[in-house]
Protein backbone atom coordinates (compact mmCIF):
# COMPACT_ATOMS: atom_id res chain seq x y z
CA UNK A 1 0.00 0.00 0.00
CA UNK A 2 1.42 3.60 -0.66
CA UNK A 3 0.63 6.69 0.74
CA UNK A 4 2.27 9.15 -1.51
CA UNK A 5 5.45 7.85 -2.75
CA UNK A 6 5.69 5.97 0.51
CA UNK A 7 4.98 2.53 0.55
CA UNK A 8 3.43 0.84 4.00
CA UNK A 9 4.28 -3.09 4.09
CA UNK A 10 1.94 -5.68 5.00
CA UNK A 11 2.84 -8.09 7.49
CA UNK A 12 3.56 -10.58 4.41
CA UNK A 13 6.23 -8.00 3.36
CA UNK A 14 7.50 -7.47 7.16
CA UNK A 15 8.70 -11.12 6.86
CA UNK A 16 10.24 -11.45 4.30
CA UNK A 17 12.38 -8.11 5.09
CA UNK A 18 13.15 -9.41 8.26
CA UNK A 19 14.76 -12.02 6.75
CA UNK A 20 16.67 -10.26 4.10
CA UNK A 21 18.02 -7.93 7.42
CA UNK A 22 18.68 -10.87 9.38
CA UNK A 23 20.83 -12.56 6.95
CA UNK A 24 22.97 -9.42 6.91
CA UNK A 25 23.66 -9.27 10.08
CA UNK A 26 24.93 -13.09 9.87
CA UNK A 27 26.93 -12.03 7.30
CA UNK A 28 28.90 -9.47 9.38
CA UNK A 29 29.10 -12.08 11.84
CA UNK A 30 30.88 -14.27 9.58
CA UNK A 31 33.04 -11.00 8.56
CA UNK A 32 33.64 -10.73 12.09
CA UNK A 33 35.25 -13.83 12.42
CA UNK A 34 37.96 -13.25 9.96
CA UNK A 35 38.43 -9.68 10.73
CA UNK A 36 42.03 -9.03 12.00
CA UNK A 37 45.22 -7.15 11.11
CA UNK A 38 46.88 -8.52 8.17
CA UNK A 39 43.53 -9.22 6.23
CA UNK A 40 42.69 -7.64 2.97
CA UNK A 41 39.33 -6.21 2.71
CA UNK A 42 39.16 -7.88 -0.82
CA UNK A 43 39.10 -11.39 1.00
CA UNK A 44 35.92 -10.04 3.29
CA UNK A 45 33.92 -9.37 0.27
CA UNK A 46 34.69 -12.57 -1.21
CA UNK A 47 33.54 -14.59 2.40
CA UNK A 48 31.09 -11.84 2.60
CA UNK A 49 29.63 -12.65 -1.24
CA UNK A 50 30.10 -16.82 -0.88
CA UNK A 51 27.84 -16.96 2.24
CA UNK A 52 25.08 -14.41 0.98
CA UNK A 53 24.63 -16.77 -2.00
CA UNK A 54 24.95 -19.62 -0.35
CA UNK A 55 21.85 -18.59 2.29
CA UNK A 56 19.67 -18.27 -0.69
CA UNK A 57 20.33 -14.75 -1.27
CA UNK A 58 22.39 -12.34 -3.52
CA UNK A 59 24.38 -9.04 -2.60
CA UNK A 60 22.14 -5.93 -2.35
CA UNK A 61 24.75 -3.70 -3.35
CA UNK A 62 26.94 -5.48 -6.41
CA UNK A 63 26.13 -4.00 -9.66
CA UNK A 64 23.74 -1.28 -7.28
CA UNK A 65 24.14 1.76 -9.22
CA UNK A 66 27.29 0.54 -10.86
CA UNK A 67 28.75 -0.29 -7.42
CA UNK A 68 31.23 -3.01 -7.96
CA UNK A 69 31.49 -5.03 -4.33
CA UNK A 70 29.72 -7.03 -1.83
CA UNK A 71 30.51 -4.94 0.75
CA UNK A 72 31.46 -1.64 1.28
CA UNK A 73 34.58 -0.90 3.21
CA UNK A 74 35.27 2.06 4.64
CA UNK A 75 38.68 2.67 7.01
CA UNK A 76 39.09 5.33 9.64
CA UNK A 77 38.44 8.82 8.32
CA UNK A 78 36.64 6.84 5.32
CA UNK A 79 32.86 7.68 6.33
CA UNK A 80 31.12 5.30 3.51
CA UNK A 81 31.21 3.43 0.19
CA UNK A 82 34.58 2.27 0.47
CA UNK A 83 36.08 -0.29 -2.19
CA UNK A 84 36.86 -3.40 -1.21
CA UNK A 85 40.23 -4.45 -2.71
CA UNK A 86 44.24 -5.12 -2.12
CA UNK A 87 44.31 -2.85 1.17
CA UNK A 88 45.08 -5.09 3.89
CA UNK A 89 43.76 -3.82 7.57
CA UNK A 90 45.98 -2.61 10.19
CA UNK A 91 45.87 -2.98 13.86
CA UNK A 92 44.76 0.22 15.32
CA UNK A 93 42.00 0.92 12.71
CA UNK A 94 38.29 1.27 12.92
CA UNK A 95 36.45 -0.43 10.18
CA UNK A 96 33.15 0.33 9.07
CA UNK A 97 31.23 -2.86 6.63
CA UNK A 98 27.77 -1.87 5.47
CA UNK A 99 26.27 -5.10 3.60
CA UNK A 100 23.30 -5.49 1.53
CA UNK A 101 20.83 -8.66 0.82
CA UNK A 102 18.65 -9.18 -1.68
CA UNK A 103 16.11 -12.20 -1.63
CA UNK A 104 12.37 -12.97 -1.78
CA UNK A 105 11.97 -9.72 -3.33
CA UNK A 106 13.31 -7.80 -0.23
CA UNK A 107 16.34 -5.92 0.92
CA UNK A 108 18.58 -5.95 3.78
CA UNK A 109 20.80 -3.29 4.35
CA UNK A 110 23.22 -2.76 7.52
CA UNK A 111 26.21 -1.87 8.95
CA UNK A 112 28.63 -2.36 11.73
CA UNK A 113 31.55 -0.04 12.44
CA UNK A 114 34.65 -2.98 14.21
CA UNK A 115 37.45 -1.82 16.05
CA UNK A 116 40.65 -3.78 15.27
CA UNK A 117 43.57 -4.08 17.39
CA UNK A 118 44.32 -1.39 20.29
CA UNK A 119 42.24 1.74 19.03
CA UNK A 120 42.90 5.17 20.27
CA UNK A 121 40.16 5.93 23.20
CA UNK A 122 38.81 8.77 21.54
CA UNK A 123 38.03 6.59 18.24
CA UNK A 124 36.34 4.29 20.58
CA UNK A 125 33.82 6.66 21.93
CA UNK A 126 33.03 7.58 18.66
CA UNK A 127 32.01 4.16 18.04
CA UNK A 128 30.29 3.65 20.98
CA UNK A 129 28.28 7.24 21.16
CA UNK A 130 27.16 6.74 17.33
CA UNK A 131 25.93 2.98 18.18
CA UNK A 132 23.84 5.02 21.43
CA UNK A 133 22.42 7.32 18.69
CA UNK A 134 21.18 5.12 16.33
CA UNK A 135 19.35 3.77 19.21
CA UNK A 136 18.29 6.71 20.24
CA UNK A 137 17.24 7.60 16.68
CA UNK A 138 15.13 4.13 16.83
CA UNK A 139 13.14 4.98 19.88
CA UNK A 140 11.72 7.72 17.94
CA UNK A 141 10.05 5.92 14.84
CA UNK A 142 6.93 5.34 16.43
CA UNK A 143 3.82 6.14 14.40
CA UNK A 144 2.45 9.87 14.72
CA UNK A 145 6.24 11.33 15.42
CA UNK A 146 7.95 12.52 12.25
CA UNK A 147 10.95 12.08 10.37
CA UNK A 148 12.86 15.11 12.07
CA UNK A 149 12.47 13.44 15.50
CA UNK A 150 14.70 10.48 14.74
CA UNK A 151 16.98 13.13 13.05
CA UNK A 152 17.12 15.26 15.99
CA UNK A 153 17.47 12.09 18.60
CA UNK A 154 21.07 11.59 16.41
CA UNK A 155 21.77 14.83 16.06
CA UNK A 156 21.37 16.11 19.90
CA UNK A 157 23.25 13.24 21.39
CA UNK A 158 26.41 13.19 19.48
CA UNK A 159 26.85 16.70 19.20
CA UNK A 160 27.50 17.47 22.71
CA UNK A 161 30.69 15.05 22.30
CA UNK A 162 31.74 17.91 19.59
CA UNK A 163 31.26 15.44 16.89
CA UNK A 164 29.85 15.71 13.08
CA UNK A 165 27.02 14.71 12.24
CA UNK A 166 27.14 14.17 7.68
CA UNK A 167 24.72 16.08 5.88
CA UNK A 168 25.58 14.88 2.37
CA UNK A 169 24.24 10.96 3.13
CA UNK A 170 21.14 10.11 5.01
CA UNK A 171 18.95 7.04 5.68
CA UNK A 172 16.00 5.73 3.51
CA UNK A 173 13.36 3.78 3.90
CA UNK A 174 13.78 0.07 2.28
CA UNK A 175 11.84 -2.60 0.67
CA UNK A 176 11.48 -3.96 -2.95
CA UNK A 177 13.87 -1.06 -3.50
CA UNK A 178 17.37 -0.42 -1.58
CA UNK A 179 16.80 3.12 -1.20
CA UNK A 180 13.12 4.29 -0.90
CA UNK A 181 11.36 6.95 0.40
CA UNK A 182 11.44 9.19 2.95
CA UNK A 183 15.09 10.24 3.16
CA UNK A 184 15.87 10.27 6.87
CA UNK A 185 18.32 12.64 7.91
CA UNK A 186 20.72 12.39 10.66
CA UNK A 187 20.30 15.99 12.27
CA UNK A 188 16.74 17.81 11.64
CA UNK A 189 13.98 19.56 13.89
CA UNK A 190 11.13 17.65 16.70
CA UNK A 191 8.17 17.19 14.55
CA UNK A 192 9.68 18.44 11.09
CA UNK A 193 9.23 16.05 8.07
CA UNK A 194 7.07 13.18 6.61
CA UNK A 195 4.83 11.98 9.57
CA UNK A 196 5.76 8.33 10.31
CA UNK A 197 3.11 5.83 9.70
CA UNK A 198 2.86 2.24 11.20
CA UNK A 199 4.39 -0.39 8.75
CA UNK A 200 6.92 1.91 7.02
CA UNK A 201 10.42 0.40 7.07
CA UNK A 202 13.05 2.32 7.71
CA UNK A 203 17.15 1.81 7.06
CA UNK A 204 18.49 4.14 9.88
CA UNK A 205 22.23 4.92 9.69
CA UNK A 206 23.95 7.90 11.77
CA UNK A 207 27.48 8.55 10.16
CA UNK A 208 29.16 10.62 12.32
CA UNK A 209 32.39 11.94 12.47
CA UNK A 210 35.32 13.20 15.02
CA UNK A 211 35.51 16.37 13.57
CA UNK A 212 34.01 18.32 10.80
CA UNK A 213 30.52 17.34 9.18
CA UNK A 214 32.13 17.68 5.99
CA UNK A 215 33.06 15.17 3.46
CA UNK A 216 34.87 14.89 0.00
CA UNK A 217 34.30 12.27 -2.31
CA UNK A 218 37.20 10.28 -4.09
CA UNK A 219 38.18 9.96 -8.00
CA UNK A 220 36.71 6.31 -8.21
CA UNK A 221 33.27 8.31 -7.60
CA UNK A 222 32.20 6.42 -4.37
CA UNK A 223 34.59 6.60 -1.23
CA UNK A 224 33.41 9.23 0.70
CA UNK A 225 36.05 10.24 3.89
CA UNK A 226 35.94 13.46 6.09
CA UNK A 227 37.67 16.62 4.63
CA UNK A 228 39.66 17.03 7.73
CA UNK A 229 41.07 13.41 7.93
CA UNK A 230 39.81 12.30 11.23
CA UNK A 231 37.95 8.96 11.58
CA UNK A 232 34.52 8.56 11.36
CA UNK A 233 31.69 5.81 12.30
CA UNK A 234 28.37 4.76 10.85
CA UNK A 235 26.04 1.92 12.16
CA UNK A 236 22.98 1.04 10.90
CA UNK A 237 19.01 -0.90 11.77
CA UNK A 238 16.37 -1.75 9.37
CA UNK A 239 13.26 -0.84 11.58
CA UNK A 240 9.25 -1.15 11.08
CA UNK A 241 8.01 1.80 12.60
CA UNK A 242 5.04 0.94 15.20
CA UNK A 243 2.55 2.00 17.74
CA UNK A 244 4.73 3.01 20.70
CA UNK A 245 7.87 1.40 19.74
CA UNK A 246 9.67 0.64 16.65
CA UNK A 247 10.54 -2.84 15.62
CA UNK A 248 13.93 -3.52 14.54
CA UNK A 249 14.51 -6.23 11.57
CA UNK A 250 18.45 -6.47 11.78
CA UNK A 251 20.68 -7.74 14.45
CA UNK A 252 24.07 -6.63 15.81
CA UNK A 253 23.17 -9.77 18.29
CA UNK A 254 25.56 -12.29 16.13
CA UNK A 255 28.27 -9.87 15.27
CA UNK A 256 28.56 -9.20 18.81
CA UNK A 257 28.40 -12.62 19.69
CA UNK A 258 31.58 -13.30 17.61
CA UNK A 259 33.50 -10.03 19.36
CA UNK A 260 32.79 -11.41 22.68
CA UNK A 261 34.81 -14.87 21.95
CA UNK A 262 37.73 -12.76 20.53
CA UNK A 263 38.51 -10.79 23.18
Amino acid sequence: MSKGDITIKTEEEIELLRKSSLLVGRTLAEIAKILEPGVSTARLDKLAEEFILDHGAVPGFKGYGGFPSTLCISINEEVVHGIPGERIIKGGDVVSIDCGTYMNGFYGDSAYTFAVGQVAEETLQLLRITKESLYLGIEQAISGKRVGDIGYAIQSHVEQFGYGVVRDLVGHGLGRNLHEKPEVANFGRRGSGPKLQEGMVLAIEPMITLGTFKVTQDKDGWTIRTADGKPAAHFEHDIVVRKGQAEILSTFEFIEEVLKQKV
